[in-house]
């Protein structure tokens, strides 16, 4: 007997607890005690009237979209007693629609926890869901017959993102008030090695949904210099735990150690403590991993992030109908431009710029020319005042640079022309930025997987710091996007572009 527990000590795997490391003495996940549970029905209290608090916004925005479109339609049409009639079949038509916006708002997380809880990329898309199952419930039903026209579909879309984004927009902004003026704040602890702890919490100090109070670090590595408090190494992680409340650990490392992760994440979940992991690019990659099942070792298949099928019918589409309609609304500042681009300087009014497009295949991309003819032959020139990381060339202060150009360049007018890029089915509205020959000949073999797809006018790039950021991060944007794509990503990011452009974050 005294032989087999010998044994089976031998044989029992090793229980790594960092140096130092005291374990509550009460695990969390065990069964409440009678106070406690009291205490945390007011957490559930809290939950349940923010839940409440979301879905009336909801509610309410649903209701103003359809009774604005029967409104909108009815002024266009002259119909006679006009209010009463579109107030009725609004009656009608919200419980339906509000049910299904509220299903699909919380598959989507739209009613999680402030931390948790989507924007509005995630509004969009499942309110595009909502117009899609609603048309085609109308059309499998014959309820469509009671319609004068589709427009009660995609003009009751239209207002409810409008309606939806502004209410939840104010909901954020004046919760965030509130929970700032009652002192609520998350309290986190960053771990990992240097540049990462810097980058991420640097990106943190922006956080809108919820502030966070960053407490300092625990490094990997010799303490860095990054202007955070250092709370010690990584083995004294469970005393600075238990020393300053910490509410949530972050780690902001893609080469964390897995068995020092793994310990971590035990230490956390023992007292409460959420983990969190700012993403690498290989986090990125298994958004889209698929199981494949059959063999003795779980496998997941990574797949190429083409649009193809019915999402490329969609996304073609939607490119199609707003360049063109961008295009039709715009030709009389298009033709301004022409006009003071033709005047100022000597040369053509379009600059074809031959750039790699899908699969590296050439193509003529437009923009307005906003250089001197001779442009091109001074490139080498001026190779060593480049002043961007990476493949990128950017000058602040290009020389070649014309007077209207550099107003163009500034608000980035000059690519206006690429809409005719995206009519020849040669770019898209939203995806990665197409680049030149020359800083195309300079990327390494993982950043041309941005080529699998149509390059577009705007994207990541454009609404989140654009030439202020780093090559790689500008890569890892793409990779994002090309993970997460929907249309309601594709229609965020293109609002989200104007204020960018008019603020001109990191334009140049």
């Amino acid at each position: 007997m005294a032989e087999a527990t010998k044994l089976e000590e031998a044989v029992r795997p090793p229980v790594t607890t960092p140096v130092g490391a005291a374990l509550p003495r009460q695990d969390v996940r065990r069964k409440r005690p009678p106070m406690l549970s009291f205490l945390l029905r007011w957490e559930t209290l809290r939950r349940l009237s923010r839940m409440a608090s979301l879905l009336v916004l909801d509610f309410l925005a649903i209701n103003f979209a359809i009774l604005t479109a029967l409104l909108f339609k009815g002024v266009v049409k002259g119909e006679p007693d006009l209010l009463v009639r579109a107030t009725d079949e609004t009656q009608e038509l919200v419980p339906f629609a509000f049910l299904l916006t509220a299903l699909l708002f919380a598959k989507g997380g739209l009613y999680s926890d402030r931390a948790l809880r989507p924007g509005l990329p995630r509004v969009v898309s499942s309110l595009f869901q909502v117009t899609v199952i609603a048309l085609i419930f109308a059309l499998v039903t014959g309820s469509k017959e009671q319609y004068t026209s589709y427009y009660i579909f995609y003009g009751t879309l239209c207002f409810a993102i409008f309606y939806v984004g502004v209410l939840r927009w104010g909901y954020e902004q004046v919760t965030g008030v509130l929970l700032k003026a009652a002192g609520y704040r998350r309290r986190a602890v960053l771990v990992g090695s240097g540049k990462h702890i810097e980058d991420v919490a640097h990106a943190l100090q922006e956080e809108v949904h919820t502030p966070v109070e960053m407490l300092g670090f625990i490094s990997l590595t010799p303490r860095p210099d990054n202007g955070l408090r250092s709370l010690g190494s990584i083995d004294e992680l469970p005393r600075v735990l238990d020393e300053h409340g910490v509410q949530e650990v972050i780690v902001a490392d893609p080469d964390f150690p897995q068995d020092v992760c793994v310990e971590l994440v035990d230490q956390c979940h023992r007292r409460g403590i959420h983990v969190r992991i700012a993403p690498s690019t290989m986090e990125i990659l298994i958004q889209r991993a698929e199981f494949v099942p059959g063999g003795t070792v779980p496998l997941f298949e990574l797949k190429p992030p083409v649009f193809a099928g019915f999402d490329y019918f969609v996304k073609r589409t939607f490119d199609t109908v707003v360049a063109s309609l961008l295009l039709l609304v715009l030709s009389p500042l298009l033709l301004a431009m022409a006009a003071a681009v033709w005047f100022s300087s000597r040369g053509p009014v379009l600059y074809r710029s031959i750039r790699p497009g899908v699969g590296g295949e050439p193509f003529a991309c437009f923009k307005f020319r906003t250089m001197r003819n001779d442009a091109d032959q001074m490139q080498a020139d001026l190779e060593s005042l480049n002043e961007a990381s990476g493949a990128i060339f950017k000058i602040r202060d290009d020389p070649r640079l014309t007077r209207i150009g550099r107003v163009l360049r500034r608000f980035s007018l000059d690519e206006l022309p690429q809409l005719l890029n995206v009519l020849r089915g040669q770019m898209s509205l939203v995806g990665p930025r197409p680049l030149p020959q020359r800083d195309f000949d300079r990327l390494e073999d993982w950043h041309k997987k941005r080529y699998l797809v149509m390059p577009g006018i705007t994207g990541l790039w454009q609404i989140s710091g654009r030439s202020d950021l780093d090559f790689d991060d500008l890569v890892r944007l793409d990779f994002l996007y090309l993970e997460r794509w929907s249309v309601g990503l594709d229609l965020t990011i293109l609002l989200k572009t104007v204020p960018a452009v008019l603020l001109r974050r990191g334009a140049y």
